[in-house]
């Protein structure tokens, strides 16, 4: 029986490449640079439901604020594809589609209040942690590729992808968390 690349690659058997495998780590770094690309653009457009579907206040704001953050990151891509002469034309991201997909999943599984949001806020910060992994490793490429002035505005946006992860985390723990602990009782 033929193993496919797949079945070799659940089975810890050696993956062959495809034909359009990077090669080197720049080439690595570009293809990386238009997956988190895509993710943002479609992240542009899974913000606004989570905001229309969150009930407190303080939450929808903190979405609403990420809108534009997440339009200034779209906005400092395309100027890193500038600076480096490659397209901004992004790659389908299947790890963002996955986490947008389970977030939506959650608004179904939840009713609104409370619950729903700290739904939200779970689904928004796993998407965060990935964003935070993507940028941490695209400005350690970038500095080892002496990429210094994209990998400064790569670390600006890890800035901000922290910073609205502790955000997330504060307005869990300090009330949503708590509210929605309330409906099991």
């Amino acid at each position: 029986m033929k193993n496919t690349d797949n079945n070799d690659a659940k089975s810890g058997k050696k993956v062959a490449a495809k034909s359009s495998a990077a090669a080197g780590l720049r080439e690595l770094f570009i293809d990386e640079l238009k997956d988190i690309i895509y993710a943002e653009r479609a992240l542009l457009k899974a913000l606004p439901k989570m905001a229309k579907n969150a009930s407190e206040p303080k939450l929808i704001s903190a979405i609403e604020d990420h809108v534009k953050v997440t339009e200034g990151q779209v906005k400092r891509l395309d100027d890193i594809f500038e600076i480096l002469g490659e397209s901004n034309r992004g790659k389908k991201c299947d790890a963002m589609e996955g986490l947008i997909k389970e977030g939506e999943s959650i608004l179904e599984e939840t009713e609104a209040g409370p619950v729903r949001d700290a739904g939200i806020i779970s689904a928004s910060q796993k998407i965060e942690h990935y964003e935070i992994a993507s940028y941490g490793t695209l400005a350690a490429f970038a500095r080892t590729l002496g990429e210094d002035e994209v990998a400064s505005l790569l670390e600006a946006t890890l800035a901000e992808e922290k910073e609205a992860d502790a955000l997330l985390t504060d307005s869990a723990y300090n009330a949503i968390n708590f509210e929605a602990a309330e409906n099991d009782k």
